[in-house]
């Protein structure tokens, strides 16, 4: 007689845990930039990147196309910009993540693009949805208004010049 714990119906069917394939599980939710996939690996199988093949892991998911530094800009840029957040926020949150300067350029102007709008045009959008089309009453309403866009991360350019007419 069997015991119930040794019925092929019972016993889990996962893989093995290695890092190539918790890095795959976490890249088939979203994409990930190289940064953030060896921080979560590191934090599951212990400091030493080298050490435990991490780093050799992402090299071979990369080199196979499944991470990309550059898809992660692109879809963190894209899903940031449906958010309204404006450049400056994406860049620096882009930054943290480890991902290239050259890249988040890339990124920053190819996404408008094929949204086809612009930053100035975004400013404008997000000062609509928060506040509506009613003009600011007087100057510290004025300010507010330029302090929500510039906490977005919009530049002093890509602020709308006359808020009375949002």
């Amino acid at each position: 007689m069997t015991r119930d714990s040794d019925s092929p119906h019972t016993r889990s069917k996962r893989p093995v845990s290695t890092p190539r394939n918790v890095a795959m599980d976490l890249l088939a939710r979203r994409e990930h930039s190289r940064l953030e996939l060896l921080d979560k690996l590191a934090r599951r199988f212990g400091d030493d990147t080298s050490g435990n093949g991490l780093e050799a892991a992402i090299d071979a998911l990369a080199t196979e196309g499944l991470q990309s530094d550059e898809r992660f800009a692109i879809s963190f840029t894209r899903e940031r910009l449906h958010r309204g957040h404006g450049p400056r926020r994406i860049r620096v949150e882009l930054q943290r993540r480890g991902v290239d300067d050259m890249l988040i350029d890339t990124a920053l102007a190819e996404v408008p693009a094929e949204e086809e709008t612009t930053w100035n045009a975004q400013a404008r959008r997000v000062l609509a949805k928060r506040f509506g089309d009613t003009p600011a009453r007087d100057f510290s309403e004025h300010a507010r208004r330029l302090r929500f866009l510039e906490q977005r991360g919009f530049s002093t350019q890509q602020m709308p010049r006359d808020l009375s007419d949002d």
